[in-house]
């Protein structure tokens, strides 16, 4: 009989959940990053799933899932049953033996969505992911991308950001400090979510609420393929910022 996990997060398996309600959404970001992805991935802080299943949409050769929280993974391990290129592993950054531990894996791509901004340590965090990009080159060359997309703006950081464990939220400069600090080069950087800043900030910092509920992200989720049309309103600012990186 299998072990009967509980989450250690129950805030962030509640916004998880919410987030699946929110299909449009998913797709959005990861048309965003497709763009970016290889074939051979690692996925940083997999959740329940919600991209896990859009990373499977493209084909990958390996979708290597990792988690910190056991529960976590006894979720994607469930729903990906039967899916044989799909691995589930544990994985805390920043973490030195991570490298050594998927060199085997020959890794293109780690992505982290929503997950940099939960670790104390974000430098260390992208120096292991670059380690483990470099790990699974032939002869140890640069090569493969970190594809990370982070909560911007730190004007904004409210209760929300509070409830969910950040540590910050991210400008333009900072996240470009923290990729050159852990040895990247960067390759691409760009809003993500323009008008979702302004929603994020009446709830978090005017309304002082902890979470959204399922249905205001319905009813964002139904307004989502006009939010796309942002491409033609560069404004210079959004609720995330998308940053792609190379290792030098």
């Amino acid at each position: 009989m299998p072990e009967v996990l509980t989450p250690a997060d129950p805030a962030g398996v509640a916004t998880l959940e919410v987030m699946s309600a929110a299909p449009r959404y998913n797709a959005w970001m990861y048309d965003a990053v497709a763009p970016f992805l290889g074939k051979r991935i690692l996925e940083v802080g997999s959740g329940i799933g919600n991209m896990s299943n859009h990373l499977l949409a493209g084909r990958p050769e390996l979708l290597l899932l990792t988690d910190v929280d056991p529960w976590y993974r006894q979720q994607v391990r469930a729903r990906f049953h039967g899916r044989p290129e799909v691995r589930v592993e544990a994985l805390a950054l920043p973490d030195p033996e991570a490298a050594a531990r998927f060199a085997s894996s020959r890794l293109d791509t780690v992505i982290a969505l929503n997950v940099v901004e939960h670790i104390e340590d974000d430098v260390g965090s992208l120096r292991t992911i670059r380690e483990m990009l470099v790990a699974g080159r032939a002869g140890g060359q640069a090569g493969g991308r970190a594809v990370i997309l982070v909560p911007a703006l730190q004007a904004v950081y409210g209760e929300l950001d509070r409830e969910l464990g950040h540590h910050r939220r991210y400008s333009r400069s900072s996240l470009a400090a923290a990729f050159r600090d852990a040895g990247f080069r960067l390759e691409a950087m760009f809003w993500f979510n323009r008008v979702g800043v302004v929603g994020w900030w009446f709830h978090g910092r005017v309304r002082r609420v902890r979470q959204i509920s399922i249905g205001q992200i319905r009813r964002f989720d139904s307004v989502v393929p006009l939010l796309r049309l942002e491409r033609f309103l560069p404004l210079p600012f959004g609720q995330s910022l998308v940053a792609v990186g190379t290792p030098v």
